[in-house]
């Protein structure tokens, strides 16, 4: 009888979560969601903050549905009260977390110059100060305890400028350089930040490019898949970047994307 151990073993010694908790922003409701999902089905229990209860709740049905612990948060990001007052409840579920994924964010997208303070102040404490905010809350924990992973959705604005970027596509340049810096302070205690990078992915956060079908086509001929992106598209990717094996993958970006950014 062979000692090899099987491939089902040697795949959860690499991939497994079982026995961590995520937090996931944004998780009710697409590129959020899926991750959520795909972070329960491989064994964390997952804490899932968003605003609207209805689509929290729905969230959280589908995960237990699927034989996962989950519990929600509603909360509203926009404030600094509010991101403490979410940071707390979430830890309050299951525990200090192990793996935070930012993926809440507004997307509001008027010409550069008719940007105005309110637009660009919504968009910088949704999109990246909560993002600030809630790993200077649990960072320096999971350093303590030797294991981290600090997961942020960013954009293809972040890298250049299409479809009208104005304040969003600062904000996600802006966690690139976050998930850098959070890198530089506490990889060397286990804790590892990157950045998953989509194109143009089909969800309600797009849903006024969504709604022009021709604009639609185009982008998806400039990916080399020939197809735009679906939120069940960034499962494995955020799997890997919250698992032991990803362990020496910190401070990158990572495109998943259909080759998007490579055409």
């Amino acid at each position: 009888m062979s000692d090899r151990p099987s491939p089902a073993s040697y795949l959860s010694e690499l991939f497994s979560l079982e026995g961590r908790v995520a937090v996931v922003t944004g998780g009710s409701s697409g590129i959020g969601r899926a991750v959520a999902g795909a972070l329960g089905r491989a064994g964390a229990s997952v804490v899932v903050v968003a605003r609207r209860a209805a689509e929290l709740a729905a969230a959280v049905r589908e995960l237990e549905g699927h034989g996962c612990r989950a519990a929600a948060v509603s909360a509203d990001l926009g404030t600094r009260e509010g991101v403490a007052r979410a940071a707390e409840e979430a830890a309050a579920a299951f525990g200090e977390p192990d793996i935070l994924v930012n993926s809440a964010g507004v997307n509001l997208r008027p010409a550069m110059g008719e940007l105005g303070d309110e637009v660009w102040d919504a968009t910088m404490a949704v999109n990246l100060e909560a993002p600030f905010l809630l790993g200077r809350r649990f960072g320096p924990g999971m350093a303590e305890r030797g294991f981290g992973r600090l997961i942020h959705i960013s954009s293809q604005q972040a890298f250049r400028a299409s479809l009208t970027s104005g304040a969003y596509g600062v904000s996600k340049a802006g966690l690139v350089a976050l998930a850098r810096s959070q890198a530089e302070a506490w990889s060397p205690r286990g804790v590892t930040a990157n950045t998953l990078v989509p194109g143009f992915v089909m969800t309600p956060l797009n849903a006024r490019v969504s709604a022009d079908p021709e604009l639609v086509r185009t982008l998806a001929g400039r990916t080399l898949t020939g197809r735009n992106g679906l939120p069940e598209d960034f499962a494995g990717a955020a799997v890997f970047l919250a698992s032991p094996a990803a362990g020496y993958v910190t401070g990158q970006s990572i495109f998943v994307d259909g080759g998007f950014s490579a055409h």
